[in-house]
């Protein structure tokens, strides 16, 4: 069982493809809720028990210092030129933990991953 996925605005199209095509339920803020502010993204997940994607660092301020509740977050650190890179760590990440990551703030860059308890 894979854990539903709210991707931020910043998630670029291909990494939500490469996500869909390995059958993982993606919601794209870009798509369907396009300008909600970052609170609002945390408040959906919640209500859908879905873990965030995200390239926005403050959600980590969020978790953390306003220790707003939260289902999980993956935030992904990468240069454009390393997206294949990232897609490809993210991707094993999502297989290997799965649902494990809830709960988890979850930072993955082309060549670390860090799983951090919220």
């Amino acid at each position: 069982m894979y854990p539903d996925i709210i991707a931020d605005e910043n998630i670029s199209a291909s990494i939500i493809n490469s996500l869909k095509k390995e059958n993982f339920n993606v919601l794209s803020i870009r798509d369907k809720y396009r300008g909600i502010k970052d609170i609002e993204v945390i408040e959906l997940a919640v209500k859908m028990n879905s873990l965030i994607l995200t390239e926005d660092s403050d959600f980590g301020e969020w978790i953390f210092s306003h220790k707003e509740k939260s289902t999980g977050v993956i935030y992904l650190r990468y240069e454009y030129n390393q997206r294949d890179m990232i897609t490809t760590a993210l991707l094993s990440v999502l297989h290997k933990y799965s649902i494990s990551l809830y709960q988890k703030f979850t930072v993955i860059t082309p060549d670390k991953i860090r799983i951090r308890d919220i």
